[in-house]
């Protein structure tokens, strides 16, 4: 009888300036194979909601898709030593040019575990205050920042064909109740 999987050997593949792919060897005792992975560092989003409950939002360019996609803002943690919590600090003042003196932890979520190592923090950020925006990538500086009510998003949401899965789950737990109106 064979023994429980687990993963036996790592070989790079590929280093980027994001990620890395590595084909890990996993083995039951008995027999091999092969799985590649991109491996992830992690990363943040931010459910950011002004004193009018409107939702920030970014719209912006994404090379895999070679579109514009509607968004939360979100970065990974690429900063040493920085929380999740920090980076969405800084991702919030970046990406939406506002700070919040209140937070929650949403959630945390595995993006595509079979494939990939990335885990996704949410937060949900209220209480805002402007600050000026200081976008760090040509992705960021073009992207266009929205507010949207509550039920303005849930409208998009139902009329849109595709949507940014982080944005979705960020918004079902605050606002799922909304989708049955």
């Amino acid at each position: 009888m064979s023994g429980p999987l687990r993963v036996v050997r790592s070989e790079l593949l590929l280093r980027s300036h994001v990620f890395d792919v590595e084909r890990r060897t996993v083995s039951d005792g008995e027999a091999t194979f092969d799985r590649e992975v991109v491996v992830h560092p992690g990363a943040v989003a931010v459910l950011a909601v002004d004193d009018e409950g409107r939702i920030g939002l970014l719209r912006q360019f994404r090379a895999p898709f070679d579109d514009v996609v509607l968004e939360i803002p979100a970065g990974t943690l690429d900063v040493a030593d920085e929380t999740p919590l920090e980076a969405a600090r800084r991702e919030l003042a970046e990406e939406l040019g506002v700070t919040a003196a209140h937070w929650t932890l949403l959630g945390r979520y595995m993006v595509s575990p079979g494939w990939c190592t990335q885990v996704m923090n949410i937060f949900e950020a209220r209480e805002l205050t402007s600050v000026a925006r200081h976008p760090t990538g040509p992705e960021e500086r073009d992207a266009l920042v929205l507010w949207r009510t509550p039920a303005q998003l849930r409208a998009d949401l139902r009329a849109e064909p595709l949507w940014d899965y982080t944005l979705t789950v960020a918004f079902l737990r605050v606002y799922g109740h909304l989708l049955d109106e």
